[in-house]
């Protein structure tokens, strides 16, 4: 005879020992999963911000070297975000060929609304802002996220 016999089935000690034990591991894998969801959009957001941040950089070193027509009165800075995925018309060129500084404008990973364009999701700051309280203006000197959340490391979002 065989110690097995399939009519009897779980106790109810068992039952619980197993529910529990999944519990535990639900318990521990979720927070972790909330972490490694959070790390992922830092980085996003990290690599956003650097893109953006060096195309309006070449954009202003592009004024500076006279290769967009400079005006007086301007920064050198773009007039929008819109402008370094559109191009100017480089003033060295004889056939007038555009200069692009981004294939795209990112979307801010921490933003809450998924609809809308990707340059309304960032926070704009002009040239003439203080940067302790950012403010549009004529330019776009620099960008930042919108939210209000902190990240792992402590410092808020904005900051960055």
């Amino acid at each position: 005879m065989s110690a097995f016999n399939p009519s009897q089935g779980f106790t109810l000690i068992e039952l619980a020992v197993t529910v529990a034990i999944v519990g535990l591991l639900a318990g521990i894998a979720v927070p972790t999963a909330e972490l490694v969801l959070q790390r992922n959009k830092e980085q996003e957001l990290r690599l956003a911000l650097r893109d953006i941040r060096r195309a309006i950089d070449a954009y202003k070193q592009a004024y500076d070297e006279k290769r967009i027509v400079n005006i007086a009165g301007d920064s050198g800075y773009p007039p929008s975000l819109k402008t370094l995925v559109d191009g100017v018309s480089d003033a060295r060129s004889a056939e007038k060929r555009k200069i692009y500084f981004l294939r795209r404008i990112p979307r801010d990973p921490m933003a809450a609304e998924a609809d809308g364009a990707p340059e309304q999701t960032w926070g704009l700051r002009s040239y003439s802002s203080d940067a302790d309280s950012p403010s549009e203006g004529r330019d776009v000197f620099d960008v930042y996220t919108k939210s209000a959340a902190v990240g792992l490391n402590g410092v808020p979002y904005k900051e960055w």
